[in-house]
């Protein structure tokens, strides 16, 4: 059996070897698509809550199916609706008098944390 367990202990490192080398050929195409819909559940998520005047709660009922993965949480005081997708990407929107509610730049989401 010896000789059993080896072949086991290389076909898993095989297996797992091909597992990272397919995460990393994916990875732009992952972290692209992670970073759109944090970008779209921010601001889908702001103009609810802050247009429409619903509760974040239910303003996440109108975001589409698969986006579960996406964090939100709300700075109520700068109006502001910020989304994660854990160690992927993180989108701002904000509420603007005048413009209704606008993704924000890196530079001002940096500006902020």
């Amino acid at each position: 059996m010896p000789g059993r367990h080896g072949r086991l202990k290389w076909v898993a490192l095989a297996l797992l070897a091909i597992a990272l080398a397919a995460l990393a050929w994916y990875w732009p195409a992952l972290r692209a698509y992670s970073q759109t819909g944090a970008a779209y559940s921010a601001r889908v998520v702001c103009s609810c809550r802050y247009i429409g005047g619903r509760e974040l709660g239910d303003c996440e009922k109108d975001l589409e199916p698969g986006m579960e993965v996406v964090s939100l949480s709300e700075a109520a005081d700068a109006k502001r609706i910020d989304a994660t997708v854990p160690l992927m990407a993180a989108e701002s929107a904000e509420y603007r008098e005048g413009w209704g509610c606008v993704l924000m730049t890196p530079k001002e989401r940096e500006a902020i944390r």
